[in-house]
């Protein structure tokens, strides 16, 4: 009986996935549109800002798309590793764009220098979890 929910819960949660993974594309297809529109259209502002705005916002979601695939290839599990990689994509960006005041690049740069630490210790972590393994 509740392996039968189990399952029940699974396809919903699947469904739920597929339906958020459509609309992330669909709103993928209306920034290209757009990045479209401010490049080629000659009455449009073209603004870097604009355009750099509209190509983050879309690898932004480009993300989401890659996190919700991994999840369900990972059976239902999303490694550390892949968020912690995100967060440094994610802080990259935001450099990127607001990078004229000096306190928050440092705080930024510092935060991109923590999860490159953190990605250290994980990958030592998985080694020595690898090594221990054989040893036994």
């Amino acid at each position: 009986m509740v392996e039968k929910y189990k399952n029940w819960l699974n396809r919903i949660i699947k469904l739920f996935l597929f339906a958020l993974a459509t609309l992330i594309i669909v709103y993928m297809a209306r920034d290209l549109v757009e990045i479209f529109n401010v490049i080629i259209m000659p009455n449009s502002e073209r603004s870097l800002g604009i355009i750099s705005d509209y190509i983050l916002a879309f690898f932004m979601l480009f993300e989401f798309i890659v996190m919700i695939v991994k999840y369900i290839e990972d059976t239902h599990n999303i490694p550390i590793k892949y968020l912690v990689i995100i967060s440094i994509t994610a802080i990259l960006r935001q450099l990127l764009v607001i990078h004229n005041d000096a306190v928050q690049t440092i705080i930024l740069t510092l935060a991109i220098l923590i999860l490159t630490i953190v990605l250290y210790v994980i990958e030592l972590i998985k080694k020595k979890e690898i090594e221990r393994k054989k040893n036994k």
